[in-house]
């Protein structure tokens, strides 16, 4: 426990926390699994790794230092040896769902990294909580294996949010989607109504371009290929 001055010792036992309550405190002490925080009570808080974030096998050391402040959670007031267990990934994960609820109603593009390839889809993390991307709504076309995405930052929009049930399901598909829409309608409106025949056959090509892109990074090459051939069909028009 950290030194303090009578007048502080006094005040400490004289204050009171309750399990659920929110505190606050000072990082004082800092090791690979668990931090230790003054939280100006007669004993000082203690956040295990497992209870900072749900990340296996984090170096608690890399992501806080001695002297931050930090807001926890009280889960139990005395863990057995005169401590005050603490979470801080419990309380993230309610200002979490606040945030997702939000984005939920707005239909917010998010963005967050792959946590875990599961065999029905994947699952990512905002603000310490889970969001599950059904395999069938992780992209525009069918894909068996999901493991390339382990890691890859994502972006998706919240379709379903129900945290009672532990569920709030998210989806990547309606925006790929949407972009080809556009991009569609961009190539569609790029030739002149009076070539209405070369315009469909070039639109038709476009679409079927795009049907050999999983990525929405590579829809990009299909459509710089389709700006080619219009530069490459007018050039063949204006020289007759």
């Amino acid at each position: 426990m950290s030194e303090m001055s009578f007048e502080q010792m006094l005040e400490e036992s004289l204050k009171t926390i309750r399990n659920g309550e929110v505190v606050e405190g000072t990082v004082i002490d800092v090791k690979p699994d668990e931090i230790i925080l003054n939280i100006g009570y007669k004993s000082d808080g203690i956040i295990t790794r497992n209870e900072y974030t749900n990340e296996p096998n984090v170096d608690l050391t890399t992501v806080v230092s001695v002297g931050d402040t930090m807001e926890a959670k009280v889960v139990k007031v005395n863990d057995g040896e005169g401590q005050v267990l603490l979470s801080y990934k419990r309380l993230a994960a309610e200002k979490g769902n606040k945030r997702l609820e939000e984005a939920f109603e707005n239909q917010e593009v998010l963005t967050a990294k792959v946590a875990q390839v599961l065999a029905g889809g994947l699952s990512v993390v905002v603000d310490e909580t889970r969001v599950f991307i059904p395999a069938s709504l992780v992209s525009d076309v069918y894909e068996k294996d999901l493991t390339k995405y382990d890691g890859q930052e994502i972006e998706f929009v919240i379709t379903e949010f129900n945290p009672r049930r532990r569920r709030i399901i998210g989806d990547r598909k309606q925006l790929l989607l949407a972009k080809k829409e556009e991009m569609q309608k961009e190539l569609f409106e790029t030739v002149p109504k009076e070539e209405e025949p070369e315009k469909i056959s070039l639109y038709e090509a476009f679409l079927q371009r795009l049907s050999q892109y999983e990525e929405l990074e590579s829809i990009g090459d299909a459509w710089s290929g389709m700006e080619e051939e219009l530069k490459a069909f007018y050039q063949e028009e204006n020289s007759d």
